[in-house]
């Protein structure tokens, strides 16, 4: 029987690892996300707020707090603390009320160049189409997609969308990240067509060039 229930608690320890291992991590608050406070003792200090620009919380009668990057329970011990010589035993709950929804910018050569909200798995294909799909002048061989990596450095990768389509492989299609910029360019020809009078034109362009 000892062994019996060993077993069942090692194979439980399993599963809660593994279950742990698959959660998401925790929301950070970031800038414009708007929080709620709610003092138990004292609710003549119940407040709704903003996240300011520098990423900090402007509290009434007490000093700011940093909110921007913390976790919902990160922030209220920091408002605890914050009012810590200003309240006898603050007890504060916070609620998220409002947050920057995840989003993706689609710029260049696109039907409906803009910001666009991030559902779900979205690669980059898809957020072409979402934003109109191609213009008769964009370059699907050269995609860019443009990646903050951190304050200082921004990553830029090329995707050659029109292979994947021929060859019907879609797995190199990167799938986007909240803040990234897909990028489509013009073609060679297109930059060069005001120049070119309508029949040379039809002469000198091919689609299989592009």
């Amino acid at each position: 029987m000892t062994g019996a229930k060993t077993g069942e608690a090692d194979g439980l320890g399993n599963l809660q690892l593994k279950l742990g291992g698959n959660r998401r991590p925790l929301y950070r608050l970031n800038r414009s996300d708007v929080v709620a406070l709610s003092f138990t003792l004292a609710p003549e200090f119940d407040q709704t707020l903003t996240i300011q620009p520098d990423g900090y919380i402007a509290l009434k009668d007490a000093p700011a707090v940093l909110a921007q990057g913390l976790t919902l329970e990160e922030f209220r011990a920091a408002v605890q603390q914050a009012y810590t010589g200003y309240l006898h035993d603050p007890q504060v709950a916070v609620a998220l009320k409002d947050f920057q929804r995840p989003y993706f910018i689609a710029g260049g050569e696109v039907g409906r160049p803009g910001k666009y909200e991030l559902r779900d798995d979205t690669t980059i294909m898809e957020a072409v189409e979402i934003a109109g799909g191609f213009t008769h002048v964009a370059k699907h061989s050269q995609v860019l997609l443009f990646r903050r990596v951190n304050n200082d450095l921004v990553e830029a990768r090329v995707f050659n969308l029109k292979r994947m389509l021929k060859e019907k492989n879609l797995g190199e299609a990167s799938e986007l990240r909240p803040g990234d910029l897909v990028f489509v360019p013009q073609n060679a020809i297109s930059k060069i067509e005001p120049f070119l009078s309508k029949p040379s034109f039809g002469m000198y362009m091919s689609s299989t060039q592009f």
